[in-house]
């Protein structure tokens, strides 16, 4: 890749400067790759260094809560963690757009809901839509059977639609922005942003399919990662390929890796350990986190 599609800051590399070193993100992203004629993939690590300036980082869907209670809890349980993450994303510099879809009633006449309207419309490079499906061109069946909705409890939970806007848990702060639609486009046009950081649930749905969310930022040329430990998926352990959950959150995690964008982890900026839910009692060499 050129310098340009990294989103590095060639004038703060050249110069060296405390000042402009504290506006850059120093990253390592993961894709897997496989050999010509195989089907054997293997992961690759690349270090990149992006202006926090040209970057937005995108919360998709994390509602106050969802008709699935495993999954409530599971976006509960990364909320502080994924708050942290927000909070010096924020001090860097990014852009902080939180995505609850279908919530936005919820934040009429706010200032972030404002700073949403108030990007001018941009000219998409392929035209956004509201929900973006499976890509057969570029990409095979998801590795896990979500056809269920992908509740994992026992019963299974009945489904709807309870959210009435985004977990409390994330804050929304002053230059924040609050949008379910192109909007997020929009703003990341007009302010000059060129990567996406991504995270949120769920990856095998909405953080692959919404307007703002991986599938079609990478249409739209942008540099997207998603955030490996700060995401979650909508599978039921009863289906195929009949696996505990976490591993087929693992397993969709890799399908993104392989077609769609590479991922990071929150303890690249964060420092420490990448988040672990507590239900995960796989041993961490079995994981991919």
């Amino acid at each position: 890749m050129n310098s340009k599609r990294l989103g590095i800051s060639i004038t703060c590399l050249a110069l060296g400067s405390l000042a402009c070193s504290a506006q850059v993100l120093e990253l390592n992203l993961r894709t897997l790759t496989n050999s010509s004629g195989t089907d054997t993939w293997a992961a690759m690590e690349q270090k990149v260094r992006w202006d926090a300036r040209a970057t937005a980082a995108v919360v998709c869907d994390m509602w106050d809560a969802h008709w699935c209670q495993g999954a409530t809890a599971r976006v509960a349980e990364m909320a502080p963690r994924m708050n942290m993450l927000l909070t010096e994303l924020r001090q860097r510099g990014v852009l902080i757009i939180h995505c609850p879809s279908g919530t936005m009633d919820h934040y009429a006449g706010t200032p972030a809901r404002k700073l949403a309207m108030a990007a001018p419309r941009a000219e998409p490079k392929v035209p956004l839509r509201n929900w973006c499906g499976l890509d057969s061109r570029r990409e095979p069946k998801l590795p896990i059977d979500d056809s269920d909705g992908g509740c994992d409890d026992e019963p299974r939970c009945k489904e709807g639609q309870p959210w009435r806007s985004q977990i409390a848990t994330l804050e929304i702060r002053e230059g924040d922005a609050v949008t379910d639609s192109a909007e997020a486009y929009y703003l990341m046009r007009q302010r000059g942003i060129t990567n996406v950081i991504v995270m949120g649930v769920h990856q095998n749905m909405c953080v692959l399919g919404r307007p703002f969310s991986i599938r079609q930022m990478v249409y739209q040329g942008q540099n997207v990662v998603l955030v490996r430990d700060l995401t979650d998926s909508m599978y039921n352990s009863r289906k195929s390929p009949f696996v505990d959950h976490f591993t087929g959150n693992d397993l969709v995690t890799g399908h993104i890796e392989k077609y769609w964008c590479p991922t990071i982890t929150s303890d690249q900026l964060l420092g420490g350990q990448p988040f672990r839910f507590k239900g995960d009692t796989r041993r961490a060499a079995q994981t991919s986190r």
